[in-house]
């Protein structure tokens, strides 16, 4: 046995064995906008490179055999990274492009003119969906107390997880078809984060899958998990959450900056553009704001730490 053919062999497929677990995560990601198409082609030189001594030198062995699987597996990303750009650029096509009418941003969502002939076939509507610590947020309250023109639904229950959480979708939140989801998810997920982060990825993108497919315009806000502590693994759990909230297009509500928010604020500027004959659609990410700024305020906060052995 020629130990320096295996161990090179070897070395091929300790390099190797990362690519295909990237090319399943870019394909499930569905978009390119992290990916580098010109990192993919350096390493597809350097492989090419590879077989090219090997052949110079007629060494026609298994390691040859190693370096061909290695190149045709990253090569396949550069067949997802084409795919997930043509479907970057078809979601940027089915925005609306209507000229004659004047959008101003704030937050990411929209601002629309009052003179605008707009009309909904219903009431707008945005729901709460977490676990234990955003069970206990006040919606009926706040929507008083900010005076809000829209329904707001707490739809969170005890110890939610992702485990579960199509299931309880489902059964509890799809049929109230809402404009915008703010989500709080993965607290009761750690173990498995800790055992496969990237199982804990594929349970949340599903799970903006299916809230997509039951209503393809509804808006996105994830909200990181609470860590006073500092705690590694919620960290990490936030950068997740973090990346996936990119991924999909969705805001991201983190809440290290919680006590620092001023909710009130928030509400003069809105009020503020409504008397300049100004029309506010919803901002999810203020609305999500406004929610844990006052869970922030008045939730023990015992009852939002994360209990994960490191």
């Amino acid at each position: 046995m020629n130990f320096a053919h295996l161990f090179e062999a070897g070395m091929l497929v300790c390099f190797g064995f990362s690519w295909p677990i990237n090319v399943v995560k870019a394909y499930k990601a569905r978009t390119a906008k992290s990916t580098s198409l010109a990192f993919i082609f350096l390493i597809i030189t350097g492989y090419v490179l590879g077989i090219s001594a090997k052949l110079i030198n007629h060494q026609f062995n298994y390691v040859l055999a190693v370096y061909i699987l290695n190149l045709i597996i990253v090569f396949s990303n550069v067949l997802v990274y084409f795919r997930n750009r043509a479907l970057d650029k078809s979601r940027e096509n089915e925005k609306p492009q209507e000229k004659e009418k004047k959008v101003v941003y704030a937050h990411e969502e929209q601002i629309l003119f009052a003179d605008e002939k707009h009309s909904y076939s219903k009431k707008y509507n945005i729901t709460l969906m977490g676990g234990t610590y955003a069970k206990d947020i006040p919606v009926k309250k706040l929507s008083e107390e900010f005076q809000f023109d829209f329904d707001l639904y707490n739809k969170s229950s005890f110890a939610l997880s992702l485990t579960n959480a199509k299931e309880y979708f489902n059964k509890y939140v799809a049929n109230l078809n809402s404009d915008g989801i703010i989500l709080q998810l993965g607290k009761e997920d750690a173990d498995i984060f800790k055992s496969n982060p990237s199982v804990f990825d594929t349970m949340y993108l599903e799970l903006l899958s299916l809230i997509k497919s039951n209503n393809k315009d509804c808006r996105l806000a994830l909200v990181s998990l609470n860590n006073p502590q500092n705690n590694p693994v919620t960290a990490q759990m936030n950068n997740h959450i973090k990346a996936i909230a990119q991924s999909e297009q969705a805001a991201f509500v983190n809440l290290e900056n919680a006590k620092l928010w001023n909710p009130k604020g928030v509400q003069t500027s809105l009020d503020f553009a409504e008397g300049m004959g100004l029309k506010y659609k919803k901002p999810i990410y203020d609305v999500a704001e406004i929610l844990y700024s006052y869970a922030a305020q008045n939730i023990a906060e015992n009852t939002m730490e994360l209990s994960v052995a490191v």
